[in-house]
């Protein structure tokens, strides 16, 4: 957790969407149902509704501050909650005021504009509650401990890593770097928008296998290959998250507004358990960075990346599938 030279609240502002609406080009409104948006998944999906020429969304937020916020003897004076939008791609951000709902309540609310021309996929909405500490005006006393994620093109309201799948002959390539992973049956970019697999379609099967819909131990032995390749894929993008973070001028690390903080977030609590994820973040920063621990670390990662590849799930099944098979064989 971070450290304040003056007094805050000790608890997070709590953030909902309350409703989520299209202008499209014709000016017409698009009023979106409930399934655009996930309470539990704290995500929107501006897809859902299968337009192509919506212009802009408004997303109405409502947010409740921590007991204290108003209190008549609180240390702070000239207290606003704002709504702040951020795109870590397109370096958007914006802000809105919110407005109290009933004079001496916490609750506060408003509606934000996401203009579809300002993001290519995700953006994060975050409240703070600010006010005149000390003399200082604008300082932070309470804050959401988590973004909402915005997501201008997908059809479902998921955290989820994003992940784009490309097949390629390595081989013939147009992208030459592939060719020198030619006997790769896959491998995983980092460097993109959205992390992209490229699975090697020089590589006898694996594209059939993948592709395939059969039953028994066939659909076994494809599970087993796709936890694999998530594996392979959570543990790059971890990799690829943890080496790319800004520092502030402390030294404190601070976590990406992008798909590389979300994989940060789910995979921290597995790598360094036990502590905050603000913690762990500076934990494994440190390790990396430094004289020792990285190399002892990396149990960890892969442990974490396993789990969340569900592989032993997958290789339970193929084993109890194959012993099935043999058993029957045998009969």
């Amino acid at each position: 957790m971070k450290f304040y030279p003056y007094k805050r609240l000790n608890r997070p502002v709590l953030l909902r969407v309350t409703s989520v609406a299209l202008r499209l080009s014709d000016g017409t409104r698009d009023q979106l149902e409930t399934t655009a948006y996930s309470t539990q998944q704290q995500a929107v999906a501006l897809g859902i509704a299968g337009h192509t020429d919506w212009v802009s969304a408004e997303i109405a937020v409502s947010a409740t501050l921590p007991p204290g916020a108003n209190a008549p003897d609180a240390p702070w004076s000239d207290l606003r909650v704002l709504a702040v939008l951020t795109d870590g791609e397109t370096n958007v951000r914006t802000s809105v005021d919110l407005t109290l709902d009933v004079e001496g309540g916490r609750d506060w609310s408003g509606a934000l504009k996401v203009f579809r021309d300002d993001h290519l996929g995700r953006a994060y909405v975050a409240v703070y509650a600010v006010g005149t500490v000390d003399g200082v005006r604008g300082r932070s006393i309470a804050e959401t401990d988590r973004s909402w994620i915005i997501d201008t093109a997908s059809d479902e309201p998921v955290r989820g890593l994003q992940l784009e799948v490309q097949k390629a002959s390595f081989k013939k390539s147009s992208r030459e770097w592939l060719q020198a992973y030619a006997d790769a049956p896959w491998v995983v970019d980092t460097s993109a928008r959205v992390p992209t697999v490229f699975v090697n379609t020089d590589v006898e099967g694996v594209i059939d296998l993948l592709d395939s819909n059969g039953s028994g131990v066939e659909s076994k032995v494809r599970d087993l290959l796709v936890a694999q390749m998530s594996t392979d894929v959570w543990t790059a993008v971890f990799h690829s998250a943890i080496g790319d973070l800004e520092v502030e001028p402390g030294g404190r690390p601070v976590f990406p507004t992008d798909w590389q903080g979300e994989v940060l977030r789910e995979m921290l609590p597995d790598v360094i358990p036990g502590v905050h994820v603000e913690e762990a973040l500076r934990q494994v920063h440190r390790r990396r960075t430094g004289e020792s621990g990285w190399v002892e670390l990396q149990t960890r990662i892969h442990y974490a990346a396993v789990r969340r590849a569900d592989a032993t799930k997958a290789l339970a099944f193929a084993i109890r599938s194959l012993e099935q098979m043999n058993r029957e064989s045998e009969t």
